[in-house]
């Protein structure tokens, strides 16, 4: 007896179930949607362009305070020599000069006052430590001397003034500090605190 199914292939009737058509979208929703998504770019873009104005802000005052910087620190020799030129002459020496030669030396003078003003105008100014604490971030220490009636840490001598542009240092000034003399007093910062630069 043969089988007359072995050879017919195991499938089910075929059933058609309908499909449920998805509604249409509705058109408020979507331009809802689509008014928040560009607010939301309209919100970043302001905010970004805020940011970069700020940005460009800085850059300029930057680049007008500090764009000098190199040449400031080139004309700091010549504001070397002419100070230089002037402590190689004292008191007793214009004393004893002829007239023309103090005239020389009241014009070097007064070119070396006008030079400083013209650094200033610049923002270049000039660091006096003598007798303030030692500030890493604006003296360079040379040497110690002993010197027991200052505190310690105390700039006792100027090698070579120091300058600032702005708020950043041109050239470190170039000191001698005290060694070993009276501790400073009770809360005074410590030597290498940057608020000693502001005393005198």
């Amino acid at each position: 007896m043969t089988d007359t199914t072995a050879g017919a292939p195991d499938t089910a009737p075929e059933t058609h179930e309908p499909v449920a058509s998805a509604a249409p979208p509705d058109p408020v929703a979507v331009l809802a949607k689509e008014a928040s998504d560009l607010k939301d770019r309209l919100l970043r873009t302001l905010a970004e362009m805020e940011n970069l104005r700020r940005r460009t802000d800085k850059e300029v005052a930057d680049a007008r305070v500090y764009g000098v910087t190199n040449f400031a620190r080139d004309i700091l020799a010549v504001a070397d020599n002419m100070e230089r030129a002037m402590k190689a002459l004292d008191d007793e020496i214009r004393d004893k000069a002829e007239a023309g030669v103090k005239a020389l030396l009241d014009g070097v003078e007064l070119t070396e006052r006008e030079l400083i003003k013209v650094m200033e105008k610049h923002g270049v100014r000039k660091i006096e430590p003598m007798g303030q604490k030692f500030d890493p971030n604006l003296h360079q220490a040379m040497f110690e001397l002993p010197d027991p009636s200052v505190p310690a840490g105390t700039v006792v001598q100027v090698m070579q003034p120091g300058y600032k542009i702005g708020e950043r240092v041109l050239r470190p000034a170039l000191v001698g500090i005290a060694k070993g003399g009276v501790k400073a007093p009770a809360g005074e910062a410590p030597a290498n605190d940057n608020s000693g630069a502001a005393e005198s």
